[in-house]
């Protein structure tokens, strides 16, 4: 009776049931259980299971830069970074609010990890994300025009209550790029949130956009009651080299 039940479990792809129903018939525990207790076990295990494999493939389709954490960001007032800010973003309450995240500062400084690690957090906790390479999302963006299928993109993309541009102003928005960029925003703004990583500040972002009337538009969307954060101190890259050792960002 209990292979057929196991057989059925599997069948249905209720593995978190199979599983903790297997072990607790290998270790003989399934006799210190009363009824209710086994199923309650059994219903915790499945639940647990399916929660865990959520998360798993919502930061498969996030396409995250680093596998990263809140825990591992490293905190140090040389680089500026707060850690009661981090945590406040960590709960993404900002993400129920449609606020955006701007963060800047030098190459190699963990300006992606930092962003990947608050991404990592709103997958855990139920939230749609995507992580983007600025020039590669455009770049991805003008062959979609090219073969029909930017329409199916930008809905992709809409759909994501974070999306994350990373490299933000690597090099200057051409045309075609500046009004993507613009439909992306307004598409988002109100609705859902960004976080932006660049090494330029925030005042050099009219330069790279291009056309002031259109880069007045769109900052005044993504910058208008963001959060901030400005990363200092070397690169961390470097360190690294260094301190081989050292698994933190």
């Amino acid at each position: 009776m209990n292979t057929n039940t196991l057989d059925k479990l599997r069948k249905m792809k209720f593995f978190g049931m199979f599983h903790a129903f297997k072990s607790s018939m290998e270790t003989g525990k399934t006799n210190d259980y009363t009824a209710d207790e086994l199923l309650a076990h059994l219903v915790e295990a499945e639940w647990d299971d399916r929660q865990n494999r959520r998360i798993e493939r919502a930061i498969y389709y996030a396409h995250f830069r680093y596998k990263a954490s809140v825990e591992s960001i490293h905190y140090n007032a040389e680089r500026s970074i707060d850690r009661n800010q981090i945590l406040r973003l960590a709960d993404c309450t900002f993400i129920d609010r449609y606020e955006n995240l701007l963060i800047t500062g030098s190459t190699g400084i963990g300006k992606s990890y930092v962003a990947s690690a608050i991404g990592h957090q709103a997958c855990i906790l139920g939230y749609r994300v995507l992580y983007a390479s600025t020039p590669k999302l455009f770049a991805k963006l003008k062959m979609a025009k090219a073969d029909g299928s930017y329409i199916k993109e930008a809905a992709k993309l809409e759909r994501q209550e974070l999306l994350i541009l990373d490299d933000f102003g690597i090099q200057p928005f051409d045309a075609q790029s500046r009004a993507a960029l613009m439909e992306i925003i307004e598409d988002r703004h109100g609705k859902t949130s960004l976080i932006i990583t660049s090494q330029l500040p925030i005042s050099k972002w009219y330069e790279v956009i291009g056309e002031k009337t259109i880069a007045d538009a769109i900052l005044d969307r993504i910058v208008h009651d963001a959060h901030r954060i400005e990363l200092k101190g070397e690169s961390m890259r470097k360190k690294r080299q260094l301190e081989p050792e050292n698994t933190y960002q």
